[in-house]
């Protein structure tokens, strides 16, 4: 019989997709069909499946660390921001509806159903679903109609772990003060507690694990250590996005956008010791480095403002002018071009200038462009982006504008392509990389690494570290036991 389990937090951020990638792989490594289910996701980092639906990125994640391919009915529900009070609804891999978040409160039971029968669905194909909350789980200003949390776990009668991140600081009170404001028939199904991120010896909290028994009146299942694991983050909380660089390395900015997405596109250039990757929000922070990027946004013309008056665009035609590579992805490519249009008000209408590096127009329309793509990219005969001629790629496009030449577009040394993932390809890391390096007179030993090679020994170092740490005989328990 298929059985669920899920992951609820105390705040946003405290590990629930990392643990639920975790629990994937350690049930997938013991023999078990598994797949993770999601039923609202709120970020900008998305993936598009084989099928053209679009997904929250940290499912896909973790559907390939379940072995399994990726599925819009592993996150039903997504929510892209485009303001600050609201969201793109995506339902079951497609664009429903824009929606200012009042609305959508007020509408949200009206996906239940839809929900329900992804749910269903997946769960009659696997052995173990392991369910991810959002947030917290006691928002008392939200819980009304709840399909993430508790309510989502009394409609699939699921047990229940709750994660507490011991690095933020006071986990007792996230632990303790979630159980409290629980109401009664929520805490049954409350099965055991985690304490997640920590440092040092893991021994001197023996205490601590007393303690939250006693007073919880709740198993603790163990006490996971920090990990460092290099696996893409869901959104831009991410610890990623303030990284400083290194010194005396070929240095790449990539250009932290109010509505930053998918910038797991860079992920990639982590796993070289020898890059320094850096994300630049403010103009003094930008100096001279080596390539400049520009990611993806979900409100490019709203960027493209800021970008503009905020002093990055300047200096960024600055640096174009000296020569410095700049590479533009999805919101970024469509910046970087000579015009962009929005007739059918799919981005709030209107018509501004790009940067004018690169050559075209860029018009908007209200259907979304989602499909997987992959092949040989373009011959480019002089320039810096000579180096990727030929070069095999493979990724994903989501997008509503429509540009020419959306594979590669290349004009001297500033290029831009609508792929995500473009450049998680070996052979195409790798010759950038080198001709970084040849550009600054240094010779480059490093061998290139294939991302996908690479996640999977991430994964199994983050399943080893979790396994070591949680108490998976109990775990095993709770799933058998049920509610």
């Amino acid at each position: 019989m298929a059985r669920p389990i899920m992951l609820q937090g105390t705040m946003s951020n405290v590990g629930k997709s990392f643990l639920t990638a975790a629990l994937c792989r350690i049930f997938r490594q013991d023999g078990y069909r598994v797949a993770p289910f999601k039923s609202q996701n709120m970020a900008l980092n998305s993936f598009i499946t084989k099928d053209g639906a679009e997904i929250g990125r940290a499912q896909a994640m973790q559907a390939q660390a379940a072995g399994i391919e990726p599925d819009a009915r592993m996150n039903p529900v997504l929510l892209k921001p485009t303001t600050d009070v609201g969201s793109q609804v995506i339902v079951n891999g497609n664009v429903w509806q824009n929606m200012t978040a009042r609305d959508y409160f007020s509408r949200k039971t009206e996906l239940i159903p839809e929900i329900m029968r992804a749910y269903a669905s997946l769960l009659s194909e696997h052995d173990i679903l392991v369910i991810e909350g959002a947030g917290s789980p006691v928002e008392l200003n939200l819980k009304a109609d709840d399909i993430v949390n508790m309510g989502l776990a009394k409609l699939v009668r699921s047990p229940v772990l709750l994660v507490g991140d011991i690095d933020r600081g006071g986990v007792f009170a996230q632990l303790l003060g979630t159980l409290d404001l629980l109401e009664p028939e929520e805490r049954q199904l409350m099965r055991g507690l985690i304490v997640n991120q920590f440092r040092g010896d893991a021994s001197l909290f023996s205490d601590g694990i007393s303690i939250l028994e006693q007073r919880g009146n709740v198993p603790v299942l163990g006490v996971v250590p920090f990990v460092q694991v290099d696996i893409e983050d869901e959104d831009s909380l991410s610890h990623k996005l303030d990284a400083r660089g290194k010194s005396g390395l070929p240095d790449i900015a990539v250009i932290r956008l109010p509505r930053i997405s998918n910038f797991t596109d860079f992920d990639v250039f982590s796993q070289y010791e020898g890059i320094s990757l850096r994300y630049v929000s403010r103009l003094a922070e930008l100096g001279c480095p080596d390539l400049v990027i520009l990611p993806g946004t979900k409100s490019t013309l709203s960027d493209l403002r800021w970008l503009r008056t905020s002093g990055m665009e300047a200096a960024i035609l600055r640096l174009a002018a000296k020569n410095t590579p700049v590479f533009g992805i999805c919101g970024g490519y469509q910046m970087l071009g000579e015009r962009l249009l929005d007739p059918e008000h799919a981005e709030g209408g209107g018509e501004l200038p790009g940067l004018g590096l690169l050559r075209g127009e860029t018009v908007f329309m209200p259907e979304k462009h989602q499909t997987q793509t992959k092949g040989l990219l373009p011959q480019v005969d002089d320039g810096f982006w000579s180096c990727l001629s030929g070069a095999e790629f493979e990724g994903y496009e989501i997008h509503m504008g429509r540009t020419p030449g959306g594979i590669l577009s290349v004009n001297g040394n500033t290029a831009g392509s609508y792929v995500h993932g473009i450049f998680d390809r070996a052979d195409v890391s790798e010759r950038l990389i080198r001709a970084l390096y040849d550009r600054k007179g240094i010779l480059w030993n490093e061998k290139g690494t294939d991302r996908t090679a690479y996640r999977e020994k991430q994964f199994d170092l983050l399943a080893d570290t979790v396994r070591k740490s949680l108490d998976m005989d109990k775990i095993y328990h709770i799933l058998e036991e049920g509610v």
